[in-house]
């Protein structure tokens, strides 16, 4: 068996620190953001992104470039949401229209179906 050697003790030089802070930016704003306060202060994780541009949107009326929502309408009554994920905007339309009994239409991007009930 061979002999540990000096050189296998030796510590590592340290690197760089990596910074993957998401940013995200919007091109109407002119503006760019790092997700730290999200990431650091809020602790909001895998969330983040999705949090802020929920908040952009809630405060500029807009989303940031490359967000495009799930919109859900309903047919009949006032009722709608926006969600940023496919799974929870069907979620949504499947429960209205199951409760309500309404047709909901569902929107993203140039695509549209109608979820009817059941």
């Amino acid at each position: 068996m061979p002999t540990p050697s000096d050189d296998d003790f030796q510590t590592p030089l340290p690197t760089a620190p990596i910074d993957d802070t998401p940013t995200v930016s919007c091109s109407r704003c002119g503006t760019e953001w790092d997700l730290t306060y999200e990431l650091d202060e809020l602790k909001l994780g895998n969330q983040s992104v999705e949090q802020f541009a929920l908040d952009h949107h809630r405060h500029t009326g807009h989303f940031p470039d490359d967000v495009s929502p799930w919109v859900t309408d309903c047919q009949q009554c006032p009722d709608g949401e926006q969600f940023l994920s496919e799974g929870a905007a069907q979620r949504w339309a499947r429960t209205h229209a199951r409760h309500a009994r309404h047709e909901v239409a569902l929107e993203h991007a140039d695509e549209q179906h109608i979820v009817t009930p059941e």
